[in-house]
Order: structure tokens, then sequence, then C-alpha cells
């Protein structure tokens, strides 16, 4: 760390010693919602959301999925530095994590989807990803299976028909249920010192008095409150930094690519750091292999801190304070056509054009 920072921390922590102030450190930080729903998420939507989530037929060839990405039987994403989707195909970006996804103002790295109704959309017609060709050939792929057709006139009405638009809402309600409360700094911003080791508050206090609070704060670590605007970091700040070339940080234009801006040029979604123990690899390109690294990375190409290794340790031991408590979850059970597919194939390989 620079003579400059050390020259700020110290004296704080002085003061800390001596006034007995233990979370002096904890006012960027909130504890995370317990609950995230909307007052139309009926259990009944959920559970018709979390079998589209699962559910590999909404895909061209018929095997992959939401959660193949986007894993919640782990960290919400799928452990690559890039996801692949159909016919092994792999995209530019690294999989955000799903979990506390309803605790951000934008979704992509590059925002480019406002609300988790939006994001659902985008894979299912991605060539790299779900590969369909248009949202009426997902719609067409629900319309036959029988099963599906009732659950949704029991959601969305006797006389409705199955959209896009009902179908997104649905996935967008079981992911609002995916979140992780009662972290060990939830328990310690509830009151609890016991909550957090030592390291782990030497770490939190650490994060604050460095300057990662500029860009990760709040209940999710990533800058969000109720009700606020979008937000994105510039990434990387220092492009001189050694760690750029190492990890080809500026290859990607980030949100410039979706907004057409050339001012917007790499400008990224601030992600959410709960959970992030899970979630390796690391940034948009997913080039980056362990926290430690992640850690000296943001510092330097952030903030021109040169962080050494017990920083880094005591860092990287407050993270892991950020892992909260996961709701039980059971796999749904599909709804099915005994004996028949509705993948249609051609010679033996499967084809997306079903019109």
């Amino acid at each position: 760390m620079t003579f400059t920072t050390r020259a700020l921390i110290e004296p704080l922590a002085l003061a800390i010693l001596i006034l007995g102030i233990t979370n002096i450190h904890a006012q960027d930080f909130a504890s995370l919602p317990k609950t995230a729903s909307l007052p139309g998420d009926t259990q009944e939507k959920i559970e018709l959301g979390k079998k589209l989530f699962f559910d590999p037929r909404l895909s061209s060839t018929g095997t992959v999925s939401c959660n193949t990405c986007h894993n919640v039987m782990e960290g919400g994403d799928d452990g690559r530095a890039t996801s692949m989707g159909v016919d092994g195909l792999t995209g530019p970006r690294n999989a955000p994590t799903v979990w506390n996804s309803a605790f951000q103002a934008s979704q992509f790295w590059d925002g480019r989807a406002a609300t988790l109704e939006e994001q659902a959309k985008g894979p299912m017609v991605a060539d790299v990803e779900m590969g369909m060709l248009a949202h009426d050939q997902v719609i067409r792929r629900i319309e036959d299976i029988p099963g599906y057709i009732r659950e949704f006139q029991s959601v969305y009405g006797k006389d409705s028909e199955v959209t896009i638009e009902n179908a997104v809402d649905a996935i967008a309600a079981f992911e609002r249920v995916l979140i992780t409360p009662n972290s060990p700094l939830d328990r310690y911003l509830a009151g609890d010192k016991d909550a957090m080791s030592p390291a782990q508050i030497r770490g939190m206090q650490l994060f604050e008095s460095t300057g990662c609070t500029e860009c990760h704060s709040g209940p999710a670590l990533n800058g969000w409150q109720p009700d606020g605007e979008a937000e994105f970091a510039h990434f990387p700040r220092i492009p001189e930094s050694d760690y750029v070339t190492k990890y080809d940080l500026i290859a990607d234009l980030g949100r410039s690519n979706a907004s057409g801006d050339p001012a917007d040029d790499h400008h990224y979604k601030t992600p959410t750091l709960r959970n992030i123990t899970l979630t390796a690899p690391y940034f948009h390109n997913g080039r980056v292999s362990s926290l430690s690294e992640a850690c000296r990375l943001m510092a330097a190409t952030q903030l021109d801190v040169e962080l050494s290794e017990s920083e880094v340790a005591d860092l990287t031991a407050f993270m892991e304070a950020l892992e909260g408590e996961f709701p039980e979850l059971s796999f749904p059970r599909l709804p099915s056509r005994s004996g028949e597919s509705v993948i249609r194939a051609s010679a033996g390989k499967p084809r997306r054009d079903e019109s």
C-alpha cells in the first residue's frame, strides 16, 4: 500500500483503538434484505419460473438451460472463464452469478438489460447461448407441452396465452427468491460482534479505507440501493498497470458495445461481492482464477495501491464473511410428453428452424 494511504489509515486505526469503536468502517455496508419477491410473485408462479429456468428444451439443441450457465447448485455461475452454450460454442464474457441478482440496478456486464425479465429474454435467442432463432420459437416449444399450457393458464388466467412476457415474468419471480442473507457480515451489522473474525474485521476496515467502497458498497456490495439508478464503473482506471496486459483487460470495450457511445468504453456494471468466494474465475473475461490475485489486480488498476501479503490475506478473509445462507431448493418435475420430443431433428442433427 502507498505511503499516502497508510498515513490516512494509521491515525484512524489509533482513534478506533482509543474510542473502542469496532464497526466504524461498517458504515458503507448494509444487511442483505431477506426477501426480494414482489406482491404478484405467488408460489405457483415461482414454481413455474423454476421449471422454465431448469428446462433445456428452451434451447435449440435441447441441451442448455438457464441453469447451465447459472448453476444454483453452486455459486450461481458455471465455473468457466466464459460460458459454453449450444453446439459447444462459447461467448466472450464470464457468466455473472444469479444469486442476489435481484439486488442489481441492471443486468449483464454491460448493463444492457434493465430488469431480470429483460435479461431472461437475451440468452434464449443468443446464438452462442441457447441458440433459438426467435422468441416465437421458444413459445412454440412451450406450447408443444400440454402440461406447460395448463400451468401458464393456472398462473396467468384461464383465457391467457403463452407469451414470452409471461415466461420471463415467471423466471424473474423464481430468480427473486435466489438470495443469500445472514452472512457473517450481516450478523455483524446486526450487532453480533463475534460473527466475524479479527482478520475479517481488519479486512473490512481495509476494504473501506483503501477506497473499495467507492463502488462496492450497500447491501450487495455493488453500489445498489433500492430504487437507485444503474451506475457503471470505469475499468481499468489505470491502463498502465502490468495487470492490464497480463490479463487482457482492455480487449473488451464493455458498455459501449451495448450503448454505442464511445464515452462508455471500458465501463461495466459493478458486480456483487456476495458469495464472491464461490464464483471464480473473476472479471468480465474470466481470466483471473484466484480471489487473492483479483484483490491485487483491483487495488493496482483502480486505486493505484500495492497491497502487502498480509493485507491481501485480510481482504480475502473479509470476503469469506460475505458468503450467506442459501435457501433449500428442490429440483422441479418438468412437464413431459412421454415418448415424444419437442426437439425436431433432421439427418440426425437438431436444427434450429422449426417453422
